[in-house]
């Protein structure tokens, strides 16, 4: 009943237990960031096969084939535009949960998915 196991004893084990929950932490974090990753590339590819048929649909209803090339154009600059924005979007979404994962937080927030 001397006070050195109570005290000793659980300083050295928290440290442990604590990485192990940071640990954890992380990896449920991670997981939650390769989900949403996955759905917004999904998301995404929903988006440019719906604009792809829209610019089909409007390149059968054209007059000449002059028109189907400014359709087509017109297609292939946005597509590249929207190419560019979603590969930001996906950089800053795997930037920002690999940030979550590497510095787990406690509290408020943490059950959000």
């Amino acid at each position: 009943m001397k006070g050195e196991g109570a005290g000793s004893g659980e300083g050295s084990a928290m440290p442990g237990a604590k990485a192990s929950e940071a640990w954890t932490e992380s990896g449920r974090k991670a997981v939650q960031g390769g989900s949403a990753v996955g759905v917004k590339l999904i998301d995404q590819a929903e988006q440019n096969a719906s604009e792809a048929f829209a610019a089909m649909r409007k390149a059968a209803g054209a007059k000449d084939m002059a028109e189907v090339m400014k359709i087509q154009a017109e297609f292939l600059q946005e597509q590249s535009n929207r190419a560019m924005a979603q590969a930001r979007e996906i950089s800053d979404l795997i930037v920002q949960f690999g940030k979550d994962a590497a510095s787990p937080r406690r509290g408020g927030g943490s059950d959000q998915g």
